[in-house]
């Protein structure tokens, strides 16, 4: 099932924006099969694999890259696979033996997935980072929080998700398309800072058209607006309005008992701050659920904050089946839909070398093989 069914992947294991990728390829109907470590087998492993959402969707094999037998037996899984994925710094994957010219030269079909932080080449290409640190360099962070407070790590969404896995799903797909046509593979270069920059990019232009101040908290989409910000509530919880449009914007009013007040134009910026006064004191009049019975479903653009508990509960997100529960986890369903070959969720995570007999033997090995590479520790 799944638009990328037949489609087989070869994930490199790592931490963060790669095996997003992987999820995301193998939510869609991809064969994903991880290699892990060999040496994350011996003995007991740490935490519980099965709940592990963003390695669900693959199987696992366990491999000693460090071993000459452990990258010939890679090599030779490349020669049956479409798509390679690897999240090291650069020129790791050429020192253990399986750059991209190597994995070409066995199957010049591959698509050869490269995910990092920095980008293959630059000053800072081989210096460490996280997500917080990449998003720094773009602008991103810089941008998000409060006026007169420090920026607001975004979590971990904007670097090692958003700009990054989905990045290097997205990249990969497209070459999968182009080769289509040309059948040829060829390397994709994923970088957390090209990503996250490509998220700033509508910014950036409102920056260059003069609709964006460069400081926090002073802008439409930053919570410098009355009607774009997070109040709390009565009960000490908290509601969102987005009511940027003029009818939008109208509505708010009208919910808020401020529609007949001889009220500032909506965009004068001069006047946001008086008004984030007012919406303060009048969300804090009456509790999330009583605003939800007032705004939610209208046109006010309005939502409650909810946590992780409550989100799969509500409603809507019930309905859509958006959460799903899958191996005793609660978690997001695949997405985006299609109608014709919807995706679905196939497996657990597995732990570390799980299906290394199976995979292998799936890839033409035989049981001698398998044998010898266990006998010479090759592979877990």
């Amino acid at each position: 099932m799944g638009p990328l069914a037949g489609v087989k992947v070869l994930e490199i294991a790592g931490i963060g924006p790669g095996p997003f990728a992987g999820m995301m390829l193998a939510d869609m109907g991809a064969e994903v099969t991880r290699i892990d470590r060999a040496q994350n087998v011996i003995g007991i492993f740490q935490g519980d694999p099965p709940k592990d959402v963003l390695a669900r969707g693959r199987r696992s094999v366990g491999v000693d890259l460090k071993h000459p037998d452990g990258v010939a037996t890679v090599l030779d899984m490349v020669e049956g696979a479409d798509v390679i994925i690897e999240g090291f710094r650069p020129g790791v994957m050429e020192r253990l033996g399986l750059g991209p010219e190597v994995c070409r030269a066995r199957n010049p079909r591959i698509v050869y997935g490269r995910m990092t932080g920095w980008g293959q080449e630059g000053p800072l290409a081989n210096a460490a980072g996280h997500d917080i640190n990449y998003i720094a360099l773009t602008g991103a962070l810089h941008a998000i929080g409060r006026p007169d407070q420090p920026p607001v790590a975004p979590l971990n969404l904007v670097g090692d998700f958003g700009g990054g896995g989905m990045l290097l799903a997205f990249g990969v797909v497209c070459a999968l398309v182009e080769r289509a046509g040309s059948g040829k593979g060829q390397v994709v270069d994923a970088a957390m800072v090209d990503g996250a920059s490509t998220l700033m990019g509508m910014l950036y232009g409102m920056r260059a058209m003069g609709f964006w101040k460069d400081e926090r908290g002073a802008n439409l989409l930053d919570t410098a607006a009355h009607f774009y910000d997070v109040y709390e509530t009565k009960d000490g919880r908290y509601v969102s309005v987005g009511s940027i449009e003029p009818q939008f914007y109208a509505l708010l009013l009208e919910h808020t008992g401020l529609a007949d007040e001889d009220l500032p134009r909506q965009m004068d910026r001069a006047s946001w701050a008086g008004l984030k006064e007012r919406m303060t004191a009048i969300f804090k009049s009456k509790t999330r659920d009583e605003w939800c019975e007032i705004m939610e479903g209208t046109d006010v653009c309005f939502a409650p904050v909810l946590s992780m508990d409550e989100a799969p509960e509500h409603p809507h997100m019930k309905q859509r089946a958006t959460f799903v529960e899958f191996a005793g986890v609660t978690q997001p369903a695949p997405a985006p839909r299609f109608d014709r070959t919807p995706p679905e969720l196939s497996r657990p995570a597995a732990i570390p070398g799980q299906h290394t007999d199976e995979v292998l033997a799936d890839f033409g090995f035989s049981s001698e093989q398998i044998g010898k590479l266990r006998a010479s520790k090759a592979i877990a």
